[in-house]
């Protein structure tokens, strides 16, 4: 997670954004991207839904206006962890990024499997997603 987005991912999200889509389209180019570099083996994820939560966290601080999950979805740690995503977005990130983290954030990823992205995991996240949406409007 500790390294920037790549040049191609911002550019096709600022295309997302200049043709008038939504945040979420823009944030799914990082999820594309934190996907691709689990499949290529840059890193692993222990989880389709920590690869995502690593692509929206990207999203968020390269500017992408996603608002952080309503209480109730999401635990409160999550919540002020996207909002303090969000406010770096907005504020540039003047502060330089610990190297030290970095490198341990990375370490840690590059120790878990790389199953999070198969076809199976993330089309599981998929439904069971779907299902808890379909439960929370009936």
């Amino acid at each position: 997670m500790g390294a920037m987005p790549e040049k191609r991912t911002i550019e096709r999200a600022w295309k997302d954004a200049r043709e008038g889509k939504a945040a979420s389209t823009q944030a799914g180019e990082f999820v594309h991207e934190e996907i691709d570099h689990i499949r290529e083996g840059k890193h692993g994820a222990r989880s389709a839904k920590q690869a995502i939560a690593i692509g929206l966290s990207k999203a968020r601080r390269a500017g992408v206006k996603l608002a952080p999950p309503k209480s109730g979805s999401a635990s409160k740690r999550t919540r002020e962890q996207a909002a303090r995503d969000s406010a770096k977005g907005c504020s540039g990130g003047a502060k330089k990024p610990s190297a030290k983290r970095s490198r341990a954030t990375l370490g840690a990823l590059k120790k878990e499997g790389h199953s999070a992205a198969s076809h199976e995991a993330l089309s599981k996240q998929a439904r069971s997603a779907a299902a808890q949406r379909r439960a929370a409007t009936h």
